[in-house]
């Protein structure tokens, strides 16, 4: 009995034993690592720079009112097209008192002087025609006579400007009559009739009753970052894309770049311009706002895998290509053009090739 003990007591420790072993030797092998694998992909790879920014009219005028006083008619609405030359808004003035009493005065002094300018000369007229003067004492009156006309209708005109804004001479010439400067498209009209108006001058803008811009000749205006501005260069292409346009780019073409850079939140940045290509049936409005794709460089259908799948050595390039399920030999390869996400394949892949990736999946061996 005792020996049988000492038999199951020797089994157990050597069971435990064992068990100790394998389990050490166990937890110190390596798991088997799964890898996802990737092929090479054809692919347009474009190295760009972005900005952002708005589509605006080239030119974007505003129309504003040469006259102060309240607007008596509005003649166009957001959205018309108009000419150069036609009528915006009409103004009724509103003169100031004391201008006024002044103009009726001067037309009052300009009466009196021609009335008697006349008298003198049609009394001296008469005694011309009898002889009793000379020419040359008579055209003194003559002289007198046409100065008092010349006043009296200066007065008058002077009055009329005060009161109603035009001469009787101007024809149809008259600060109350705001017209476009431009042809083109009325942008808005931020005034109404009754509204009261001031006019432009050297102290102040004027208030603007309109603007109007030419909608077919569009620009984009946008901000680059300084650590890209020494890559652009007028001529190249930009992508835009707009918000308000799904499914669509528009084409541009860099115009020009700004000299000087200024800072917005903290980073210096420079102004470009750009026109764009009008596209059949893509109804672009002013103030879209936009970002730009500005294409450095482009390969159209290369052969391409993605960036994170590079491995370095120096200033030489290699990927992990599969030779057998679970295996892998390191290749080197060239690079071309990349985009930060996808790089360009010279040479030393195929597009068969299976390029090892991030780990899929881990299992431990028992």
């Amino acid at each position: 009995m005792k020996r049988l003990s000492a038999i199951l007591t020797a089994v157990i420790v050597l069971g435990l034993f064992g068990g100790t072993l394998y389990f050490l030797w166990a937890k110190s092998q390596k798991p088997k690592v799964l890898y996802d694998t990737e092929t090479p992909r054809t692919t347009d790879i474009i190295n760009k720079a972005v900005a952002t920014g708005s589509i605006v009219p080239r030119q974007e005028v505003a129309i504003k009112s040469r006259v102060s006083g309240i607007v008596d008619e509005i003649a166009v609405e957001p959205g018309q097209l108009v000419k150069e030359g036609d009528l915006i808004a009409r103004i009724r003035l509103v003169p100031d008192m004391v201008t006024l009493n002044e103009a009726q005065n001067r037309v009052a002094r300009a009466e009196i002087g021609y009335e008697s300018a006349r008298k003198d000369f049609d009394r001296n007229h008469a005694l011309l025609a009898d002889s009793m003067i000379a020419p040359a004492t008579f055209q003194t009156f003559q002289t007198a006579y046409d100065n008092a006309q010349v006043e009296l209708q200066s007065a008058r005109d002077n009055l009329q400007l005060i009161e109603k804004g035009i001469a009787r001479d101007s024809g149809t010439a008259s600060n109350t009559l705001v017209r476009s400067t431009i042809s083109g498209m009325v942008l808005e009209v931020p005034v109404e009739v009754g509204h009261s108006v001031i006019e432009a001058n050297t102290f102040n803008d004027g208030t603007t009753l309109a603007s109007v811009a030419d909608m077919d000749d569009m620009i984009f205006l946008g901000k680059v970052d300084e650590s890209e501005v020494g890559k652009l260069k007028p001529g190249m292409k930009l992508l835009l894309t707009v918000g308000a346009v799904e499914g669509q780019q528009i084409n541009a073409v860099l115009e020009r770049i700004a000299p000087k850079g200024v800072e917005a939140d903290g980073a210096i940045q420079f102004e470009i311009r750009a026109a764009i290509q009008k596209q059949p049936g893509v109804v672009i409005r002013a103030n879209y706002s936009a970002n730009a794709d500005i294409v450095l460089e482009r390969r159209d259908s290369v052969l391409a895998i993605s960036e994170s799948l590079l491995q370095f050595d120096g200033e030489k390039k290699f990927v992990e290509v599969q030779t057998a399920p679970g295996r892998f030999e390191k290749r080197q390869i060239q690079t071309g053009l990349s985009d930060g996400m996808n790089i360009e394949v010279v040479s030393g892949l195929g597009p068969k090739d299976r390029i090892k990736g991030p780990p899929a999946a881990k299992a431990t061996n028992g």
